[in-house]
């Protein structure tokens, strides 16, 4: 059998146990096939690049696939027929990477680097102090003479 990378993006307003939910279904659409899946990531609700079927933000999630191409097949077929999916990318590769994928390992900072803050954000620019105010210089008004 093939290993293969799935990547799909559901719509935003869905919630995480719809996006699961979605998942079960590849997963038995997979295994009706003779395939499996080794690795699920679920990556989270981001900001799309642009916007796609009038939707700004997506669920992303990642399968690592064990299976013939008869059932990648199968599986495209499905997704291509739900709603809720907005776009999805099957690669077939050479091998299963065995660490979390980059955007995982960016998750995991990121949010290691949130629990230090109070308000959860990693944004420098809220750690400057206040800028100071310069007085202006008065500038004569129309009607006056300089």
């Amino acid at each position: 059998m093939a290993l293969y990378e799935h990547v799909f993006i559901a719509r935003q307003d869905i919630s995480s146990q719809q996006v699961e939910g979605l998942i079960d279904m590849m997963q038995a659409v997979l295994e009706e096939n003779g395939g499996k899946i080794t690795k699920i990531e679920y990556w989270g609700l981001k900001s799309l690049a642009y916007r796609v079927k009038k939707n700004r933000k997506g669920h992303y999630s990642l399968l690592n696939i064990d299976a013939s191409h008869a059932a990648v097949a199968e599986l495209e077929r499905r997704i291509s027929l739900n709603d809720d999916i907005i776009r999805s990318m099957t690669l077939r590769v050479d091998a299963h990477e065995a660490d979390d994928s980059v955007q995982m390992r960016n998750k995991n900072r990121d949010e290691r680097r949130g629990s230090r803050r109070e308000d959860g954000g990693d944004r420098r620019r809220d750690d400057r102090p206040p800028r100071e105010e310069r007085p202006r210089e008065d500038k004569p008004s129309e009607g006056e003479a300089s």
